[in-house]
């Protein structure tokens, strides 16, 4: 086992604290590969940001788990290489098991997320009971989630939501003993969150549930999942460039940031990252039929991203400057 302090990652519980009492949130962005992880630790380190790595299942598969280690290692050797140091935890993105877990831990994750909301309350409840008190042990942070989110990213899907029930939120933290709380006010996974049509706008969050939560569990920290705006511009150029993404819309920004004042401390954003990268490579070969290295497409593509995660934390999450 190797314990994430060994790694130079943060868990969140200082961070949370931080972010509440200075009406922000921490960008959690999810990483699959070397490009994507580039771009984050240099958008967070130019400005000033701290920052949640997340690693979902499908992305842990993906990459595998002893080689991410060592890029998560490398991450951190590479800031304090550009002579910047900003807190960073490594982060399990939508764990379904136990075992997961547990196995996450070992390899140096400073949080972790068990998610058993598609199981019934009590199961929920049990599940995260178990994780949390292996995790406390190693002083891991341990987000639960109340509610279902519709969409589907990676390995989670469900076809509709279920608005967390204001409720249960205080028998659920104090029985398990979780760290932070993930709830569904109206974010969804993936790209397609929302469809509307010409003139239409996109629903509101549900801003009535959220404010009933901060009352029962007050200044407990609050997680949103799904939160991609779905960028406009990065659709436009998909779509021009031989993709088909219509009628797809996001969570507007301006509610992000409105949520960023409440309890909401820390916000996931994953599908704007892929769409940027998509945008961009999309462009490059369609302009560039004859190349084949893949530098010539990733290069410019870890760029834009690094303009976008940076836009994010500067507009959007509040978080520059908050190292």
């Amino acid at each position: 086992m190797v314990h994430y302090t060994e790694l130079g990652f943060k868990n969140t519980r200082e961070m949370f604290k931080k972010a509440m009492d200075g009406k922000y949130a921490i960008p959690a962005y999810n990483f699959n590969n070397m490009e994507q992880l580039q771009a984050i630790i240099t958008a967070c380190a130019n400005t000033s940001s701290p920052v949640i790595l997340q690693i979902s299942k499908g992305a842990r598969n993906y990459a595998n788990e002893t080689l991410l280690r060592y890029m998560g290692q490398g991450a951190i050797e590479m800031m304090k290489q550009m002579g910047k140091e900003v807190p960073v935890a490594m982060h399990l993105d939508h764990g379904d098991s136990y075992e997961l877990c547990v196995s996450c831990i070992e390899y140096g994750f400073s949080s972790v997320m068990i998610d058993g909301s598609s199981l019934s309350y009590e199961e929920n409840i049990a599940l995260t009971t178990k994780v949390v008190e292996y995790a406390h042990q190693h002083d891991v942070s341990v987000e639960g989630e109340l509610g279902v989110l519709a969409g589907i990213e990676d390995d989670v899907s469900s076809e509709v939501s279920h608005y967390t029930d204001p409720n249960d939120v205080e028998d659920f933290v104090n029985r398990t003993g979780v760290d932070s709380l993930a709830i569904s006010i109206g974010t969804s996974h993936g790209a397609y969150k929302f469809k509307v049509g010409p003139g239409e706008e996109i629903p509101p969050l549900r801003f009535d549930i959220l404010e009933e939560i901060e009352h029962r569990i007050p200044g407990f920290p609050i997680v949103l999942h799904g939160s991609s705006s779905v960028m406009p511009k990065y659709i436009k150029i998909i779509n021009e460039y031989g993709g088909d993404m219509h009628g797809t819309a996001g969570v507007p920004e301006d509610q992000l940031r409105k949520a960023t004042k409440s309890a909401v401390c820390k916000i996931n954003i994953d599908s704007d990252g892929r769409l940027a990268m998509t945008a961009v490579i999309r462009e490059f070969l369609a302009k560039n039929p004859s190349a084949f290295d893949p530098r010539q497409y990733l290069g410019p593509a870890r760029t834009e991203l690094i303009a976008m995660y940076e836009h994010k934390n500067k507009n959007v999450l509040g978080s520059a400057g908050k190292a």
